[in-house]
């Protein structure tokens, strides 16, 4: 039975969310967790807590619906990072022009299963 977490509109850019959701795809949540604990990329943090709020949601499962789920077996089955909608902002330049900056943001979804 699969257990899932959602982490919407998080100020982090996908290409380098999806750099760290690579190194935890396929892994047990144990190891994920102590990997992105020991990672120092700026997205480790809050992939870190989707990942423990998975958990979470697993053993509230297994408490209200009886699912039977072992949460030592746990594993990161889906990992997905999508692009969301982004800010601009703008900042002055030379002579009274401007340059506009895109400040991305992510919808990061994990997906636990049982092994």
């Amino acid at each position: 039975m699969e257990v899932r977490a959602i982490l919407r509109n998080v100020r982090l850019g996908t290409r380098k969310a999806r750099l760290v959701a690579d190194l935890v795809r396929e892994r047990s949540c144990d190891e994920a967790i102590n990997i992105l604990r020991g990672c120092p990329k700026s997205a480790a943090r809050p992939i870190e807590k989707l990942v423990r709020s998975a958990l979470a949601n697993a053993q509230v499962m297994n408490e209200q619906k009886s699912a039977g789920l072992d949460l030592d077996n746990l594993y990161v089955k889906r990992i997905t990072v999508d692009q969301a909608s982004h800010n601009w902002r703008i900042r002055p330049r030379a002579m009274g022009r401007a340059n506009w900056i895109r400040k991305m943001s992510s919808h990061v979804i994990v997906v636990l299963d049982e092994r």
